[in-house]
């Protein structure tokens, strides 16, 4: 799909209207992309999200993109692994629903994704780049203004997985 791209890079220096966190519960920041995001943001972003009261698993929010390139910053809070038995694939799902009805209700017609979940989360990575590729392109199906939708991958190991999901050898 041409609206869908990879790359590999730091997801804070990316061009677009929305980068993607991904967070936890409490949207106070943290490590890995969480805590690259919240230190080139710049604290106002520490403070709007204070205001927002948390989010919970699944779901998504949006902040403004203080010092990001993007002007807005869209949090979701991914799954922890467990193994698998504990709904975690629709759970991770539920985080691209949640980050694409944000994009249509605020008119953002390009975003960047992290690999969600895959660090400390554990969720295995070919796995979440099938279910990202998965549900990035039923919403491309049925939404025509979204421009470009884009994976910055942190390696060559994760652009590797949403590649091989891109084309259809994974899930």
């Amino acid at each position: 799909m041409e609206r869908i791209s990879i790359v590999q890079g730091d997801i804070t220096g990316q061009q677009v209207q929305a980068i993607v966190n991904a967070a936890n519960e409490s949207l106070l920041g943290g490590g890995g992309v969480d805590g690259a995001i919240h230190r080139t943001a710049g604290p106002e972003l520490l403070a709007e999200c204070r205001t927002l009261g948390g989010c919970p698993t699944g779901e998504a929010r949006i902040t403004k993109g203080y010092h990001l390139p993007a002007p807005w910053v869209i949090h979701t809070v991914g799954p922890v692994w467990h193994g698998g038995g504990r709904g975690e694939d629709e759970v991770l799902a539920s985080c691209y629903q949640s980050v694409y009805a944000l994009l249509e209700q605020h008119g953002i017609v390009t975003v960047a994704f992290p690999a969600i979940s895959t660090g400390v989360y554990r969720f295995p990575l070919e796995r979440a780049a099938g279910i990202a590729v998965s549900e990035t392109r039923r919403f491309l199906g049925r939404n025509q203004s979204v421009q470009e939708i884009r994976f910055v991958c942190f390696d060559a190991g994760n652009e590797a997985a949403y590649r091989q999901a891109l084309s259809g050898t994974l899930i």
